[in-house]
C-alpha cells in the first residue's frame, strides 16, 4: 500500500524529561522518526519538554515546541498549528497517555485530527490490564492468574484466593512505577495504596507471581497489510521478577531450543495480528525453565527501551521503519537503510552476541537499597558486541565506568560460605560477581542455579571466565593462553595483575605473538549481503583473523569520543554536543569516527558518523582503534568527563588533541596551577586549601572558619561533595570521599552564600563569545545541575554582568581555550567570585543554544578547526539578551530509589530537566513547574518545618501560600514564629512525639507540598530524612530550599492553564 496522501502535517509527541524508566531511548527513536518523516516531505511539528536532547533541535523538525506535556498544552498546540495527524507511539508512556486522554475526550475527532501509528483501540487492548487479559484469553494465549482491582480491600480478598507472593502492576504507568512484589499482607497494603495513586485510571493488576521463570522478549514489526517480522529476540539473564530495564540482557537468546524459539515467535506474531498493531511492538514472555509452559507478561504497543536495544543490536532501524509504516507504507516497500539492497521485510540474522548491562545509580545514593525488583532503578545502560558471550560480558562490564573491569572487581572473599549463600539469594546489581565468587569456592553449579534461578548455561559461562583467572594465576603465559584470554576480552592490565607483570609487558608479548584486535562489521543478514553503513565491533583471533575495518586513504579523519552510559551527572546533553560536533566536522570535509557504547542515544545511530565503533571507552580499547584508523586528531571536549579522562592516554598514543590543549585542561583542574592563573588575571575566588588527610582537613577548616565545602578534585556532577559545619562532619565526609578516589587530593573551601551564576562561552584563542548569562534561583551550595536556572539573569546589576563577561574573557585567554569553556561564579552584591572552570562543554549547552538561537557546538567545532569568531560573522563579547525568558527546571526520580536522601546539596541528584519558555518570568516559571509534573493546587494543605536560621525568612513565603487558601501545618518552633507574624498555622507533633504527628499527615494523602529545610551536618539528618522519604513515596512535592518554595508560590499566583503562549524554538533568531 503506498503512502497515505492525506497526511501532510504531523504532530509528534516526545517523552519529556529523562527520568528513571524513560530515558534517552525515546529521544533516539523520536529523532530517527522525525528525520524519516521529513524525508517524505511531511511538515513535522514536535512537542517535547526536554531541552537537553538533540530531538528538540531545529535541525530535526520544522516546528519545535519545548513546552510542558499536558493535555491543555497539546490542545492549544493543535488549535495553533492545525496538524492533520498525531503520532504518539514514539514518546514512551507520556506520549501514549496524552493521546489517549485527547481521544477519550473527543477532542481529536472534533478537530479532525487522526491518530497514526496505532489506533486508540489497540492502545486500550494492550495497556488496559483487563482488556489485555480478555484479548489474550480470546486467542488462547496463556497469562498468569490475575484480577484488576480499584481498592485495597479487593486486592486483599483476591490474594487470599491465589496465595502469596503476588505481583502488582498499576495500569498506564512506566518503568513499573508503583508496582512490586508482595509476600505478605503488610507489603500488599503498602504497595497497593501507592500503586492506585500513581495509575492514571486508579487500577492495579494483582497477579500470580511467576518469579524464577525465564524472561524472554520479542521485538516485532507489522504493517497495515498484515505482514509481520521478528526483528530480534532477547533473553534476560535474571529470571522473571527483575524489571527488564534492570536486567542483564543477551541478544539473540542463548538458552532456547529451536522448538521454544519457534513457539514463542509464532505466539508473538499471533498477538500483534490480533491487536492490530502497525509499527514496532515489544512482547515479553515468562517461560518455564523445565517445560514448554509459558505466559505472556505484557505487550508494549509502542517503541520501547527494548526497541532501542534491538535496533542497535541488529542494525535494523525500528523507529525509522515504524514512522514509514504510520504513513501507510508496507514492509516490502521500505528499503533497509543499512544494506541499501534488502527491504525492511527481510528478517535480521545475527552471527554475534550482544550483552546489555544496566547502569544503576547506587554510587550516587549511598544509603539506597541495592535490591532489584519489578520497579526499574537504572538511569542508563551499556551494550557490547563480541563473537562470544564471555567476551561480550567482559566488554560490557568495563564499559560501565563504575571502577569495575572483570569478575574480580567486587570483593566477597570476606564472607564465609553460609554468608555467601545468603548473599546469592539477594537480587542486586552485584549478583554475577557473587556467582563468580561461589564458583571459585567450588559451590556446585546446580546449587547456585537452584538459589538464583539463573540458567545453568550462564553460570557455566561465568565459570569459564573464573577458570581463565585461575589459569592466568597458575600457568605459564603461553601464546595459546594469552590468545584465549584476549578472545574472552580480558584487558591487558588485568592479565598483568593476574600473572604478576606490567601492562606494557603484556602488550609487548601480544605484539610478539601477533595477537591484535580485529574489527567485524555489524551486519543484519549474517553476511549474506554487504552492509553499506560501517558499524564495527572488535574480536581477537590469531594473526589470520580478517579485519573488516579499513582505514580510508587521502581524507582528513577526526575521532569523536562519546560520553558512555547515561548516569546522574552525565546525561544526554553530552550526546547532543557529540552529534552536533560530528555534523560540523562532516560539513568541513572530515571523515568522522565515533566511539561510544550507549545503545540508547542518537550518537550511536547508524547514519550519524561515517564510522561507528561500538566499544568500551577505555585507553586500551581506544588504542586498538587508533592503531587501525590513525586519525588526524581527536576531540575530547564534548563527551563529558568520560572523554576528558582519556586525554592523557590519547596523547601517549600520539593522537593530536584538537582544541584546548591537555596542559590547559590540567591547569583548570589542578588547584595550585589554577590559583596562580587567577592571581595573574586579578580574579578573586573563595579561600581554600588542598589536603590529603582528615587531620589536615580539620586544620584547614578551622583556619577558614565553618561552614566549608569539602570535595575531591577531578569529578563530574559534584560526586562526593559535601558542606561541613563541624569537625565531626569533616571526618565523616573524608571517609566517604576516600571510597571514591584516593590518588587525587581533597579540596577544602570557604563556603559563600550568594547568587550562583553560570556562563558557557566559545573562545577562538583571541576573542570570546558569550551567548548569555544564566542565574540559579537556589543560592550557592546546590549543584548547578539540580538548580532552577533562569536566562537571562534577572537580579544582578549591569555592573556585575560586565565584570562576569570581563572575567570570562581573561580566564579563557589565560587558559588558552580553543573551543568551549564553562565557568561558575558567585555574586555577592557587586563582588564576583569564580568557583569553578571547566574547559569543555557542559550540561547547559543545549539549553542555552536553543533559547538564544546561537549554535554553540558548531561554532566551537569551527573554532577548533582554526576559524575566527569575527570571520564567522559574530561580534565578540556578551550577546544581546533575547526578548523571552527561559527557565530550566531539574527533574528527579526519587520515588524509584527507596532509601535515597532527597535533600539537595552540592552533589547532583537530578536525572533530567525540562524547560519553561515565555515572554514573562511568571509564565515561564509556571510552565517549568508544570513540565516537571508539579500540578497544584489539589487539596490546599501544606507542611512547613524549617531549621532555626530559616524561620524569619519563611514568613513571607508562608503568608503568600496562606493568601492562596492554603492551610498550613507546622512543627513547634516554626508554628510559633508564624503565629507571631499573624499567620494561621496548625501545630503538629514531630516524628518521635505521639500521633497525630507529621507522618500521619503525610500518609493521609491530603498534603500538596512539604517545605523542609534540613540543617547541615551529620547528626541532624535522621528525622528530616524519614519525612522527606515518605513524602516522596506518597507523591507529595517536597522542597528542601526556600528559594524553590518562593519560586513555586510565585508561579501559583499567576497562572492560567488554558491560556499559555506557545513559542516555536525553530524561529528564534537564526543568524
Amino acid at each position: 500500500m503506498p503512502r497515505n496522501k492525506e497526511i501532510k502535517k504531523v504532530l509528534v509527541i516526545g517523552s519529556g524529561p529523562i527520568v528513571i524508566g524513560q530515558a534517552a531511548e525515546f529521544d533516539y527513536a523520536g529523532t530517527q522518526a522525525c528525520r524519516s518523516l521529513k524525508e517524505e516531505g511531511i511538515e513535522v511539528v514536535l512537542l517535547n519538554s526536554n531541552p537537553a536532547t538533540i530531538m528538540t533541535d531545529k535541525d530535526i523538525a520544522d516546528r519545535v515546541y519545548i513546552e510542558p506535556l499536558t493535555v491543555e498544552v497539546v490542545e492549544q498546540l493543535i488549535l495553533k498549528e492545525k496538524p492533520d495527524s498525531v503520532l504518539p507511539t514514539l514518546g514512551g508512556q507520556a506520549g501514549l497517555n496524552l493521546a489517549m486522554e485527547l481521544e477519550e475526550k473527543g477532542f481529536l475527532k472534533e478537530h479532525h485530527v487522526r491518530l497514526i501509528g496505532t489506533t486508540a483501540e489497540t492502545i486500550r487492548k494492550a495497556e488496559d490490564r483487563q482488556e489485555f487479559k480478555d484479548t489474550m484469553e480470546k486467542i488462547g494465549e496463556p497469562v498468569a492468574a490475575s484480577k484488576v482491582v480499584t481498592t485495597v480491600e479487593d486486592g486483599l480478598a483476591f490474594t487470599k484466593t491465589i496465595g502469596y507472593p503476588v505481583v502488582l502492576r498499576p495500569a498506564y504507568t512506566l518503568g513499573g512505577s508503583g508496582g512490586g512484589i508482595a509476600n505478605n499482607e503488610y507489603e500488599l497494603r503498602e504497595i497497593l495504596e501507592n500503586g492506585l495513586r500513581l495509575s492514571r485510571v486508579g487500577e492495579v493488576l494483582v497477579e500470580r507471581c511467576i518469579a524464577g521463570w525465564k524472561e524472554i522478549e520479542y521485538e516485532v514489526m507489522r504493517d497495515s497489510a498484515g505482514n509481520c517480522i521478528t526483528v530480534c529476540n532477547m533473553e534476560n539473564i535474571d529470571p522473571v521478577g527483575v524489571h527488564t530495564g534492570d536486567s542483564i540482557v543477551v541478544a539473540p537468546s542463548q538458552t532456547l531450543g529451536d522448538k521454544e524459539y519457534q513457539m514463542l515467535r509464532t505466539s508473538a506474531l499471533n498477538i500483534i495480528t490480533e491487536l492490530g498493531i502497525t509499527g514496532g511492538c515489544n512482547v515479553q514472555y515468562a517461560l518455564h525453565p523445565d517445560s514448554f509452559e509459558y505466559c505472556v507478561i505484557e505487550v508494549n504497543p509502542r517503541v520501547s527501551r527494548s526497541s532501542a536495544l534491538a535496533s542497535k543490536a541488529t542494525g535494523y532501524p525500528i523507529a525509522k521503519v515504524a514512522a514509514k509504516i504510520a504513513l501507510g507504507y508496507t514492509l516490502d516497500e521500505i528499503p533497509n537503510a543499512i544494506t541499501g539492497k534488502t527491504y525492511a521485510s527481510f528478517e535480521p540474522m545475527l552471527d554475534y552476541c550482544v550483552v546489555k548491562i544496566p547502569r544503576l545509580p547506587f554510587d550516587k545514593f549511598i544509603t539506597a537499597k541495592r535490591t532489584l525488583t519489578t520497579q526499574m532503578k537504572a538511569t542508563g545502560e551499556v551494550m557490547s558486541i563480541c563473537s562470544n558471550f564471555e567476551g561480550a560480558l567482559m566488554k560490557a562490564i568495563r564499559s560501565l565506568e563504575q571502577h569495575v573491569d572483570s569478575l574480580m572487581s567486587y570483593d566477597f572473599t570476606g564472607l564465609d560460605e553460609d554468608e555467601l549463600i545468603e548473599e546469592l539469594a539477594v537480587v542486586d546489581d552485584r549478583r554475577i560477581w557473587k556467582i563468580a565468587e561461589a564458583v571459585r569456592r567450588d559451590i556446585s553449579r546446580e546449587y547456585i542455579h537452584r538459589i538464583t534461578k539463573i540458567d545453568r548455561w550462564f553460570i557455566d559461562k561465568i565459570a569459564v571466565l573464573v577458570e581463565m583467572e585461575q589459569a592466568l594465576k597458575t600457568q605459564p603465559l603461553t601464546g595459546e593462553l594469552l590468545l584465549e584470554a584476549k578472545r574472552m576480552e580480558f584487558p591487558d592490565y588485568v592479565i598483568g595483575q593476574l600473572c604478576g607483570r606490567t601492562e606494557e609487558e603484556i602488550k609487548a608479548l601480544r605484539a610478539g605473538y601477533k595477537i591484535q584486535a580485529a574489527y567485524k562489521m555489524v551486519d543484519t543478514c549474517a553476511a549474506e549481503f554487504a552492509a553499506a553503513t560501517p558499524y564495527y565491533y572488535s574480536v581477537y583471533g590469531g594473526p589470520d583473523t580478517e579485519n573488516e575495518a579499513v582505514a580510508t586513504k587521502d581524507k582528513k579523519k577526526v575521532l569523536v569520543l562519546g560520553s558512555g552510559p547515561i548516569r546522574i551527572g552525565q546525561g544526554i546533553e553530552f550526546d547532543f554536543c557529540s552529534v552536533h560536533c560530528t555534523w560540523a566536522f562532516a560539513k568541513e570535509g572530515y571523515e568522522t569516527i565515533i566511539i561510544n557504547n550507549n545503545p540508547e542515544t542518537v550518537s550511536t545511530d547508524f547514519d550519524i558518523a561515517d564510522k561507528l565503533y561500538f566499544e568500551p571507552l577505555t585507553p586500551e580499547d581506544v588504542e586498538n582503534i587508533v592503531n587501525i584508523e590513525k586519525p588526524d586528531g581527536a576531540v575530547v571536549q564534548f563527551g563529558g568527563q568520560t572523554a576528558i579522562k582519556l586525554t592523557e592516554a590519547l596523547m601517549k598514543m600520539g593522537v593530536k588533541i584538537m582544541g584546548t590543549s591537555a596542559e590547559n585542561v590540567d591547569a583548570a583542574e589542578d588547584r595550585e596551577l589554577f590559583d596562580g592563573i587567577l592571581e595573574q588575571c586579578g580574579i578573586p575566588r573563595p579561600k581554600g586549601h588542598t589536603v590529603f588527610t582528615a587531620e589536615e582537613a580539620k586544620k584547614a577548616a578551622n583556619e577558614l572558619g565553618y561552614p566549608v565545602l569539602v570535595r575531591p578534585s577531578y569529578v563530574l556532577g559534584g560526586q562526593g561533595m559535601r558542606i561541613a559545619v563541624s569537625d565531626e562532619d569533616v571526618e565523616e565526609y573524608i571517609g566517604i570521599i576516600n571510597q571514591i578516589a584516593q590518588e587525587h587530593p581533597i579540596l577544602v573551601d570557604k563556603y559563600l552564600m550568594g547568587k550562583e551564576i553560570e556562563v558557557d562561552a566559545v573562545c577562538d584563542g583571541e576573542d570570546i563569545l558569550i551567548p548569555g548569562i544564566m542565574e540559579h534561583i537556589e543560592r550557592a551550595g546546590i549543584h548547578s545541575g539540580d538548580s532552577i536556572s533562569v536566562y537571562p539573569a534577572r537580579t544582578i546589576s549591569e555592573g556585575a554582568k560586565e565584570t562576569i563577561a570581563e572575567y570570562t574573557r581573561r580566564l579563557a585567554k589565560a587558559l588558552h581555550v580553543v573551543g568551549m569553556i564553562n565557568i561558575q561564579f558567585i555574586v555577592c552584591g557587586e563582588e564576583v567570585y569564580v568557583i569553578e572552570v571547566n574547559p569543555r562543554s557542559s550540561r547547559t549547552v543545549p539549553y542555552i543554544s536553543k533559547v538564544t538561537g546561537i549554535p554553540i557546538v558548531p561554532l566551537a567545532t569551527k573554532v577548533i578547526l582554526g576559524y575566527k569568531l569575527r570571520e564567522l560573522g559574530y561580534t565578540p563579547g556578551l550577546q544581546p539578551e533575547a526578548k523571552h525568558i527561559a527557565i530550566k527546571m531539574p527533574v528527579f526520580s526519587f520515588e524509584k530509589i527507596r532509601g535515597a536522601d532527597i535533600s539537595l546539596g552540592p552533589e547532583m541528584k537530578s536525572t533530567g530537566e525540562c524547560l519553561g519558555i515565555a515572554e514573562t518570568f511568571n509564565e515561564a516559571l509556571y510552565k517549568a513547574f508544570l513540565g516537571a509534573g508539579i500540578r497544584l493546587p489539589k487539596y490546599r494543605n501544606m507542611i512547613i518545618t524549617v531549621k532555626d536560621e530559616d524561620q524569619q525568612e519563611v514568613v513571607p513565603i508562608a503568608r503568600r501560600f496562606a493568601a492562596l487558601g492554603y492551610r498550613i501545618y507546622a512543627t513547634r518552633g516554626t508554628a510559633r514564629v508564624l503565629k507571631e507574624n499573624g499567620i494561621k498555622a496548625i501545630r503538629t507533633n514531630k516524628l518521635e512525639q505521639p500521633a497525630p504527628n507529621l507522618m500521619d499527615l503525610i500518609l493521609g494523602h491530603k498534603i500538596d507540598v512539604v517545605i523542609d529545610t534540613p540543617p547541615q551536618g551529620v547528626e541532624h539528618q535522621k528525622d528530616g530524612f524519614v519525612i522527606r522519604r515518605n513524602a516522596i513515596e506518597t507523591g507529595v512535592n517536597v522542597l528542601t530550599s526556600l528559594d524553590t518554595a518562593e519560586a513555586l508560590v510565585t508561579s501559583l499566583e499567576n497562572t492560567d492553564l488554558n491560556h499559555l503562549t506557545l513559542i516555536d524554538i525553530a524561529t528564534i533568531a537564526d543568524r
